[in-house]
């Protein structure tokens, strides 16, 4: 049956389009991106780096932030859907990245009607400025995201000032005052987390912080300047009406000072709508009008949730927010190169909102372990006080006496207001903790009144995660109003609410606080709501998430499955050679002219072509134009381009304009060659002058080194992996024999990428000429020590893989095994990763081999003659796609 045009619509997720092309082009488009972008993306890569800071969906989200930008070239949301519904620029058929070769590919096309309301609907809200929506669930790590994008705009706006992609000032704006508090981690945030070390303290040195936490504080901002980061909360910036004339005396005394806020009250009320009449400017709203190139940072969009959000948001839903108005009057004052929208769930009242151009949803990050997953209870008829025994007695039955990474859990409970916290939970609470004789100490109270809650009750509350500290040991925290964002406690193991709130959204967000994960294995919360908060949780799950109540507590059973792997004893262990090289610098200094040789170079191969046919039915030969004249070049004279390569290469000028004057070229002939072709500079002339000046000497070490292949996990008794089951073998529930089972199995259990894997294993375990075998390939830096170092031609870098397997032949040789698709086998990156191999192989005495996918699929590599079964050359062949799509983190 079809669907409606309006329930499509509401429906529809554009984003899953997006990040569809881009997963399927990603290896071309990131090759188009400048090398600092591809430094900076490497770095965050788990791929390319096993010590990423990032999680998948950050990393994922980060990607997406990169291609709209780089690649779409920072286009309104309905622009790039109208480009792909039209499947025309980037989307075109005929496209270098298109997805629909020879017909294949996903395209969700559900009619001309309703991609018609779609497009209207994302141009009815459209801004003056690109508005995107990131919507990665609470817990993931959206303030991080956040920091991360900002670092990559300045670092790329310090190296191409004058293009208007990149932002060269954010404004960060926090939705409460407790938000604003968490959002100071991205002023202490340690940038080589995200950012590459040797790029760091360029921004260390550059970016200047300006937060505003208080009523009375200026915004001291120098004019048109650069790399300002400004966190506040929106009521320090928002604009509002005027309540009433200034009297003289007010003007002179009072808060119209530029000492101050000069908009009205600064109150925590956002619910102040503006209209034509009477606006008023402030201080730092004027400052901020002043800054050019500005990116506009919405954190925790989200914490409107339903309608709300929808208002805050759009400033066409029928009701004009203070926030986006104010965001949309610096728009008129200066440049905002895009506002980005950092939001828990993508829905509002179960639809996508169309601005959405990422997500990461509560099911699917629980189902992938970057949550802790929950246990929704729901008591009826029930009273208070017996609501809090049954509560605190099950948690201590499911979690008393335990630690997780040495911290006790702990349990929220919520009160209505502060009397019922003193008065009603705190002795209810008591009386349990005596009768289960638990400590009365392990009690925090947070009730927001100071009366009532002391500075010390504060300092306990902000270190219940600080292991060590009087707070961490704190169990039973009873609150008032601490539900929303702007806390976090992983130690959090459940939260108790008997009570109604006033706000339904209230359920989702307490609920939401106890999710954060805690420890490698994936912990299981509990949440306990009386029956009504309980039908409130699962209609909030709906409107925002999508999903129901019952799926909590459940995984994603969509083709993978979580599988709890052991470590088995003895330990494994094998002696390799660490090898290094180390470089020395010889300055030989300058004696003889250099012969660059221009007039030998082929410049066709720096030269803008277009190739036109004119016809697919004709046969005719295609038409090449040159069209260089696209191209935007640097235009040098002689003097800045002497400047130019002195500054590149920390050389003296005065020796850099003797050798271009010396030059048997001539140094008109270098100029003119260079501003033809920029390329040249870097391709010819710097290298060349490089050579004469300098000599490089490599040598190599190396040392015997221990290599241990799987330690055991940390504060866990197994890792968990996420396999389809097809490619998961296990010690105890496979048909091997005693003997093929003593040969192998360091870890109970071996989850595979793809079945050429699972097969190469099968062969050697097997094999009479193979004495033990070992999948290596599954563990990473935290778990084993077996990887390979070897330079990425990429992102020119270095880098670390782990090889697949690790097998001891019958005659007493070793074998380093890797396992690529087909179609992989001459990639670049992959070359580097076996020459690097293989030459930390050869000076350990083992043989590396590389299998391709379909070859190991077709035969028994160990049946052909045994010595030939050491030629590390595979048959080549177009392997099937056995790559994970999303969600899980590759080796």
């Amino acid at each position: 049956m079809e669907k409606n045009p309006k329930t499509f619509v509401e429906d529809y997720a554009f984003y899953e389009q997006i990040w569809y092309y881009y997963s399927q082009n990603r290896g071309k488009i990131r090759a188009r991106y400048n090398d600092l972008t591809k430094k900076f993306l490497a770095y965050n890569d788990k791929n390319e780096n096993p010590q990423a800071f990032l999680r998948t969906p950050q990393f994922e989200a980060l990607e997406i932030y990169v291609f709209i930008k780089e690649f779409m070239g920072n286009p309104q949301v309905h622009e790039m859907f109208d480009d792909w519904r039209k499947r025309q620029n980037k989307f075109a058929d005929v496209s270098y990245y298109t997805i629909h070769k020879g017909g294949q590919g996903v395209f969700l096309d559900m009619g001309d009607e309703q991609n018609e309301i779609i497009f209207k609907q994302m141009k009815k809200y459209r801004e003056k400025y690109p508005n995107y929506i990131y919507a990665l669930t609470m817990g993931l790590g959206k303030t991080i995201l956040m920091a991360a994008c900002i670092f990559y705009e300045f670092l790329l706006a310090k190296k191409y000032p004058s293009d208007k992609r990149f932002c060269h000032n954010a404004l960060v704006f926090a939705p409460d005052k407790t938000v604003l508090e968490s959002l100071r981690e991205i002023m202490t945030f340690d940038k080589t987390k995200v950012v590459p070390p040797e790029y760091a303290h360029v921004l260390d040195s550059n970016i200047k912080f300006h937060f505003l936490d208080e009523s009375g504080i200026t915004l001291h901002t120098i004019d048109d300047s650069d790399f300002n980061i400004i966190i506040s909360n929106n009521q320090k910036i928002i604009v509002k009406k005027k309540r009433k004339a200034d009297k003289p005396a007010d003007v002179l005394f009072g808060s119209g000072s530029l000492l101050s806020d000069v908009y009205g009250e600064d109150n925590d009320d956002d619910s102040d709508v503006w209209d034509d009449a009477t606006l008023m400017d402030n201080q730092r709203f004027k400052k901020l009008c002043r800054l050019p190139q500005l990116g506009v940072y919405v954190d925790e969009a989200h914490h409107l949730f339903g309608a709300n959000l929808e208002q805050e948001l759009r400033s066409g839903s029928g009701n004009k927010t203070t926030l986006r108005n104010t965001i949309n009057m610096l728009a008129e004052a200066t440049s905002i190169v895009a506002c980005y929208n950092y939001t828990g769930t993508p829905y509002v009242n179960k639809q996508v909102l169309p601005e959405v151009v990422y997500a990461y949803g509560l099911n699917e990050s629980i189902a992938h372990g970057f949550l802790k997953d929950a246990d929704p209870i729901g008591f009826d008829n029930v009273k208070n006080e017996e609501f809090i025994r049954k509560v605190i007695t099950m948690f201590w039955e499911r979690y008393g006496n335990k630690t997780y990474e040495g911290l006790p859990p702990k349990l929220a409970i919520f009160a209505a207001g502060v009397t019922e916290a003193t008065d009603v939970v705190r002795p209810l609470v008591e009386k349990v903790l005596s009768g289960l004789n638990i400590p009365l100490n392990t009690i925090l109270v947070n009730t927001g009144d100071s009366t009532v809650t002391k500075d010390e009750d504060i300092r306990n509350f902000n270190n219940l995660d600080v292991l060590g500290t009087e707070g961490s040991k704190k169990q039973f925290i009873i609150l008032v109003e601490k539900g929303r964002e702007g806390w976090n406690c992983r130690s959090l193991l459940g939260i108790a609410l008997f009570r109604s709130p006033k706000s339904k959204i209230f359920v989702l967000q307490a609920t939401m606080r106890c999710l954060r994960k805690l420890t490698d294995e994936q912990l299981m919360a509990t949440v306990f709501l009386s029956k009504e908060n309980y039908d409130t949780l699962d209609d909030e799950l709906k409107k925002n998430y999508n999903m129901e109540i019952t799926e909590l507590g459940k995984t994603s059973k969509k083709n993978k499955h979580t599988y709890q792997v052991r470590v088995l004893p003895p330990p494994r262990s094998i002696r390799l050679k660490k090898i290094w090289h180390e470089y020395l610098l010889i300055d030989r200094g300058y004696s003889a002219p250099i012969d660059f040789g221009l007039g030998a170079i082929d410049e066709s191969k720096y030269e803008s072509k277009m190739y036109e046919k004119g016809s697919l039915r004709l046969d005719l030969n295609a038409k090449e134009t040159n069209i260089d004249n696209i191209k935007v070049q640097m235009k040098y004279s002689e003097f800045s381009l002497t400047g130019e390569i002195s500054r590149y290469m920390n050389i003296p000028c005065l020796l850099i304009s003797r050798i271009l004057h010396e030059a048997a070229d001539g140094t008109d002939e270098i100029v003119a060659t260079v501003n033809r072709h920029n390329e040249i500079l870097d391709d010819i002339i710097i290298p060349k002058i490089f050579d004469t000046l300098y000599e490089v000497k490599s040598t190599q070490k190396s040392e015997d080194v221990d290599v241990v292949l799987l330690r055991e996990p940390k504060d866990a008794g197994y890792y968990e992996f996420s396999a389809s089951d097809d490619l998961v073998i296990a010690k105890d529930h496979n048909n091997f024999t005693a003997a093929e089972i003593a040969k192998s199995f360091h870890a109970d259990t071996y989850c595979f990428d793809s079945k050429p894997e699972r097969e190469c294993f099968l062969q050697y375990i097997s094999s009479k000429k193979v004495k033990e075998v070992y999948f290596t390939g599954m563990f990473t830096s935290n778990q084993g020590d077996l990887s390979v170092h070897y330079y990425d031609p990429e992102s020119q870098r270095m880098r670390q893989y782990y090889p697949d397997f690790l097998a001891k032949m019958a005659d007493g040789s070793y074998q380093l095994i890797e396992v690529k698709g087909d179609n992989m086998i001459d990639d670049s990156v992959v070359k580097a990763k076996a020459e690097a191999a293989e030459e930390m192989a050869i000076a350990s005495g083992i043989r590396y081999k590389m299998y391709a996918g379909k070859y190991l699929m077709k035969q028994n590599v160990l049946d052909q003659p045994y010595e030939d079964a050491s030629e590390n050359t595979p048959i080549p062949m177009v392997a099937e796609d056995t790559k994970p799509y999303r969600g899980v983190e590759e080796k």
